[in-house]
């Protein structure tokens, strides 16, 4: 019988819990119609902002509401007298479709910033560094299935989350080694799931954002993240191309937020053990 062991349990109750505050998060989403910029949104005086739910960017303990992303735009929200709506959405498209069709004003969340999403929305400063990497099970001295570079990654299915900026990279990958590398987008779950699920054996291999899976190491330490599948890389928040004045005060806001305390001890929260 194949039972989960304790050290997997935090993500598979954290993924049933994700499933049901992404269901019944009691969030009045704007109806969809257009895009906003900054004067309508002050005017309303409400920010509609879309995230992930996993535990760096926004989680629910109790009756408490945590994550950095979620923090981090509450303080711009507080300062600019605006209450904010959080959603938290697992797709990384419904995310960008929603910024599209006026449902969101705002993606709090790491967008990479590539050159193929500046083309379809408009990307703050940068809010942190990071990049993708490999999750895989720790590797005997002759496992055959292991990747010690990204060479071996020819001929391997990755799992990840549907729509991720990460399928981008895996397909140039592909071409950089010269060979086939496949991708299974997972639409039922985020990336701490599909974590879980190379820890506990459903499968082999998962790509999912490094601040992410070196939290996971921590709790499930039979795990392997030592193959970078992209560079380290900005990542951003992101708005709708026809809401050029919220991306300024946004910018504007963080150019002063990242300077006091605050900010530093928010960080220092979620990422002060990277």
């Amino acid at each position: 019988m194949n039972l989960l062991k304790p050290k997997y349990l935090r993500y598979v109750v954290l993924g049933l819990i994700s499933a049901l505050v992404v269901t019944f998060w009691p969030c009045k989403e704007k109806p969809q119609g257009h895009t906003r910029d900054y004067a309508e949104i002050e005017e309303s005086g409400i920010l509609h902002a879309a995230t992930e739910y996993n535990s760096i960017s926004f989680y629910v303990d109790g009756d408490t509401v945590s994550g950095f992303h979620y923090e981090l735009i509450e303080a711009f929200a507080r300062d600019k007298g605006l209450q904010v709506q959080v959603s938290p959405v697992m797709s990384f498209n419904q995310r960008l479709e929603g910024l599209a069709n006026g449902t969101y004003d705002v993606v709090a969340y790491s967008i990479p910033t590539t050159s193929e999403l500046k083309d379809s929305l408009l990307l703050t400063s940068p809010i942190i560094l990071s990049k993708q990497v490999l999750v895989q099970r720790k590797a005997e001295e002759n496992d055959s299935l292991a990747i010690r570079s990204q060479l071996d990654l020819a001929g391997k299915t990755l799992n990840v989350v549907k729509g991720s900026p990460s399928i981008l990279r895996i397909h140039n990958l592909s071409n950089e080694i010269g060979d086939t590398i496949y991708v299974n987008e997972v639409a039922k779950y985020g990336s701490e799931q599909l974590i879980a699920m190379v820890a506990h054996g459903d499968i082999d291999f998962a790509v999912c954002d490094e601040s992410i899976a070196r939290m996971a190491v921590d709790s499930l330490p039979q795990l392997d993240i030592n193959t970078a599948i992209s560079f380290t890389q900005f990542y951003s928040w992101g708005v709708s191309k026809q809401s050029p004045a919220l991306l300024d005060s946004l910018n504007t806001w963080l150019s002063g937020f990242r300077k006091k305390g605050e900010y530093q001890a928010i960080y220092r929260k979620y990422y002060g053990k990277q």
